[in-house]
């Protein structure tokens, strides 16, 4: 496939980024031209063939700017292919299986006809912003359960899906 490819991502502590930069990394290695943009940033998907757009899970929904940017973008990202993502779980649950998408990013993807999802482990470590995360480090349930791995074979399947006529 020939043209720019966007990869956006909402995120509060920076987590769902590395993932994204990881997935827009891989994507390079496969000869695409590839930008990354935190979500809030992006102005107009116009100049993007395909859009990946990733979202960190907070109380069982989106990071707010992953909401916003397919809500302000869904008639442009109608026309695209696009792909999701979602980052969170703090345990090893989605290393262990598929994880369903949550239900507002469920309705999306009906609503966008998307490609694919998956969800990936989620990182949140000491100085996270944010009471909620201070009180699950302070119980001790933070660590790092991204699997760069797994984040780079589905990044590889985007890629070939991409190479497809």
């Amino acid at each position: 496939m020939t043209g720019l490819v966007l990869v956006t991502f909402g995120t509060t502590n920076g987590s769902t980024a590395r993932i994204a930069e990881a997935v827009a990394d891989t994507l390079r290695k496969d000869g695409l031209t590839v930008e990354s943009l935190p979500a809030r940033c992006v102005m107009t998907v116009a100049p993007y063939r395909a859009v990946v757009v990733g979202g960190g899970l907070y109380g069982g929904r989106w990071h707010k700017d992953a909401r916003r940017f397919v809500r302000r973008h869904r008639a442009a990202l109608a026309k695209r292919s696009v792909w999701f993502f979602s980052s969170g779980p703090l345990d090893s649950s989605a290393a262990e299986r598929d994880l369903p998408p949550v239900r507002g990013v469920r309705r999306a993807m009906a609503r966008l006809h998307v490609r694919e999802h998956v969800t990936f482990g989620g990182c949140l470590e000491a100085g996270a912003e944010g009471r909620i995360a201070g009180m699950i480090l302070r119980s001790g349930k933070g660590g790092d359960f991204r699997d760069f791995d797994a984040i780079e074979a589905w990044a590889e399947r985007v890629a070939g899906a991409l190479a497809e006529p």
